[in-house]
């Protein structure tokens, strides 16, 4: 029994727990290969036109493992801290998948609620009996990958380089390299230092939502702007990149909350959809270094006087 794992949307984030659980099933588990011009065609291809680019990258995911596998999973994230939800897009996406892509396998959709331990051991009940009728068998499972998930740390914290942003987004902007065009690898080049959400402390991050009037609905909103709020107050950056989805809803809000608290500190916000020319995303890039690095010496130069 094969079961097809995409490589889409929040796999960068959970996929230890994803492929933990089903190899210790016993389930021979197939991923698609990492984002590529052909996959983002496909997902082209299937998505409707209105859905944002890591939507249709999934799609393209998806497709991409027809004829591969007896199952194919699609992780269906509705929350993963107590009031709050994930994404619009989550609740839908299997709907979407299994009406846009034809001659499908069979697919396992059923909704994570992972906000408690309780309710994500019901899901893993629920899937893991698909597989075997060896409750412990689905125990071990459960077990061997909460404790693989727990111990995974994605992020970065880039210290030897003089200058540093903190990069916001969705996790699957921020880390498909082929949707972002290398953004990492090509700040790098540039002398740019990089620290993520990931690893910022999560206390302080969400100490910073008491300046709110009320507590985000959306866990990606909440995280995004804590993180920024808590980088420009530190002083631990020289300016923010936010790489961030065309026509996405929840960027659209959280992008003018960072900017109404941080005022004319150095902001970048890169679009990209399908149609995003990389000549033109690397001369805003460009532009923007040359900026932080003008400002860095005036800095210096005042502090120097």
């Amino acid at each position: 029994m094969k079961v097809g794992v995409p490589r889409g949307l929040l796999f960068c984030q959970y996929s230890s727990f994803y492929l933990n659980f089903f190899i210790n099933l016993g389930v021979d588990v197939v991923t698609s290969e990492e984002t590529n011009k052909e996959i983002l065609n496909d997902g082209i291809k299937y998505c409707v036109d209105e859905a944002c680019l890591p939507v249709k990258i999934f799609h393209g995911h998806c497709a991409s493992l027809i004829g591969k596998c007896d199952y194919l999973f699609i992780p269906r994230i509705m929350k993963v801290y107590k009031d709050e939800y994930i994404c619009p897009k989550f609740c839908g996406i299997g709907e979407m998948i299994t009406n846009d892509i034809p001659d499908l396998p069979q697919v396992i959709q059923d909704p994570i609620y992972a906000d408690t331990k309780k309710h994500l051991k019901v899901w893993c009940y629920r899937v893991g009996k698909k597989f075997t009728k060896n409750l412990s068998t689905i125990e071990n499972a459960y077990k061997t990958a909460l404790y693989k998930q727990q111990n995974f740390q994605l992020g970065m914290n880039q210290e030897n380089f003089n200058i540093k942003i903190a990069l916001l987004g969705h996790p699957y902007n921020v880390y498909d390299n082929y949707a972002n065009m290398n953004l990492m690898k090509k700040l790098n080049k540039l002398g740019i230092g990089i620290i993520t959400e990931e690893s910022a402390d999560i206390k302080e991050i969400n100490d910073e939502m008491s300046s709110l009037y009320k507590k985000p609905f959306w866990t990606f909103e909440r995280k995004m702007y804590g993180f920024a709020l808590n980088m420009y107050k530190d002083s631990s950056v020289d300016g923010f990149i936010y790489i961030s989805s065309f026509a996405c809803g929840i960027d659209s809000i959280v992008i003018e909350l960072i900017k109404n608290q941080v005022k004319d500190f150095p902001f970048l916000e890169l679009k990209i959809d399908e149609q995003t020319g990389e000549v033109g995303f690397d001369t805003r890039l460009e532009a923007f270094t040359d900026m932080l690095y003008r400002k860095k010496n005036i800095v210096e130069k005042v502090n120097a006087i």
